[in-house]
Parts: C-alpha cells; sequence; structure tokens
C-alpha cells in the first residue's frame, strides 16, 4: 500500500502500489467523489471510480492528489520514495554525434507523432492489472540509468532493454490498442506503441518487423512484432518504453511478476 497522508476529514481514495520515481499507483475514488487531479493537473477516471498515476525518474519527495468531495475541494500528499540510479562517467567519449542533417529534418515530425500517440487517454482496461514481460530474456539496460560523457550528462535510458536475438517475438504485455505502428523512424527504428487506456502507452523499439496496424485491438501475449536493430541501435535488442500522459515511467514496475535477479 502507498505511503500517504490524509490532509482532509472526507474519505480518501484508496491507493495501491509503491509510490516511489518512475512507479505508478491505481486507485479508486470514494462514492461522490469528483475532478481528481495530480499536482493541479486533471487525472482521467473510469467509470467505476478506478484510476492509475504515475511519476518520473527525477519525481519531487511528494505529490499532491486533489478531488472534490460534494463540491468541497479535498487533498492527499503521496510521499515519493526516491532510487538510486545506475550513473557511469566516461570522460574521454564524446557528449554528442557527429551532426546528421536528415536527423535534423525529419526528427521534429517524428517526435510529434510520438507525443500524439503518448498523449491519448484511452478508454481501455489493459491498465487495471499487472503486466506480463514482452520478451524472456536478459536485462541489458535499466530504466533510469545515465551516463556522463566528458563530464556532460546525457539523457537518462528510459526504458528497459532487453538483449534477445533477431526474430524473437514480442508479446503485448496486456491488453490495448495500437496507437502507433510504423518506421524506421531515426532512433527508435520499426516502433509500435499500445494504448492500455487512461493514459497508460507502452513502446516497443527497433523492431526487424511490425505484425500490427494502427487502431488494431490487441490482447495480453499476441506478437506485435519480431525483435530486430532497426533505428539507432548497436545491435538486436528490444527496448521497452512506458509513459503515463507525458510522464516517463519504468516498464518494470508494472509487471505482475518480477524479473529474474543477476541482471
Amino acid at each position: 500500500m502507498a505511503l500517504i497522508a490524509l490532509v482532509a476529514l472526507a474519505a480518501a481514495p484508496v491507493l495501491d502500489g509503491v509510490a516511489e520515481q518512475g512507479g505508478v499507483l491505481r486507485g479508486t475514488l470514494p462514492a461522490g467523489a469528483a475532478q481528481l487531479t495530480l499536482d493541479g493537473r486533471p487525472v482521467a477516471v473510469a467509470g467505476d471510480g478506478r484510476f492509475i498515476i504515475g511519476f518520473g525518474r527525477d519525481a519531487p519527495a511528494a505529490a499532491t492528489l486533489g478531488w472534490s468531495s460534494v463540491g468541497t475541494p479535498q487533498a492527499l500528499s503521496i510521499a515519493i520514495a526516491p532510487r538510486q540510479w545506475r550513473i557511469q562517467s566516461l570522460p574521454t567519449l564524446p557528449p554528442s554525434p557527429v551532426p546528421d542533417a536528415e536527423f535534423e529534418a525529419r526528427r521534429p515530425a517524428e517526435l510529434a507523432r510520438i507525443a500524439a500517440a503518448r498523449a491519448v487517454i484511452g478508454s481501455g482496461d489493459g491498465w487495471r492489472h499487472g503486466f506480463a514481460a514482452p520478451v524472456s530474456g536478459p536485462v541489458t539496460g535499466v530504466y533510469g540509468s545515465q551516463r556522463i560523457l566528458a563530464g556532460i550528462p546525457s539523457a537518462p535510458h528510459a526504458g528497459l532493454d532487453f538483449g534477445v536475438a533477431a526474430g524473437t517475438p514480442v508479446r503485448a504485455p496486456a491488453d490495448g490498442t495500437v496507437g502507433l505502428a510504423d518506421g524506421p523512424f531515426t532512433l527508435e527504428g520499426n516502433l509500435v506503441m499500445i494504448d492500455h487506456g487512461m493514459g497508460l502507452v507502452t513502446a516497443y523499439l527497433h523492431l526487424s518487423r511490425i505484425d500490427v496496424r494502427p487502431g488494431d485491438q490487441v490482447r495480453a501475449g499476441q506478437t506485435i512484432g519480431l525483435v530486430g536493430a532497426t533505428g539507432r541501435a548497436t545491435g538486436p535488442h528490444l527496448h521497452w518504453g512506458a509513459s503515463w500522459t507525458d510522464v516517463r515511467i519504468d516498464p518494470e514496475l508494472l509487471l505482475a511478476k518480477a524479473l529474474p535477479d543477476g541482471r
């Protein structure tokens, strides 16, 4: 159960999960509650009062869940636990790649398409339950890790990398609707993004083949493509990303069953 502190006398939402950087909480609003917000931003709520919220890698120590009860504003303070990230310093590695005119020309439109897919607040139910890993294999890159290149911090790793062979089937971790299935993008290569409802979206990068189309309804365990090395990848692997609205979260924390140790 999440660590919470009630700051109002009205009944509070019931929260399930661990409130930590990169994590998610699922919750239920009390009867009669409405207008849910997280730090002032609207949060989608299902017809039965259920909802999901997420926290980014660098989320602050606390967040405020707000709602209205019989027209009266209410609030709940949520303590967000910090995490330790893998930081690697590479003082002799240049901080930026060689300028690429084609990349600079294509990238804005690609980012706009990806942002649009993340911005969908669908009504599906895939978000309600724990997920399954999209492939089985060793984890070679973890969420939140970061390299310091010649003293300049690079962007933190925003997903989970699996070191599996090219051609390995990639399976949907939960039910959802395909929001984007296209490529190759300059960085992501062949990319699939799945909307699981209520702002929860997952992404699958560097695929060698895409087996779904935008608008397809996929079921947990369904093959959506094959592992590859398209885009900017040093070799075959699957990069699995997840977001809640525009917040990049740790996909590993969506799993119903923990991944094996030994990474």
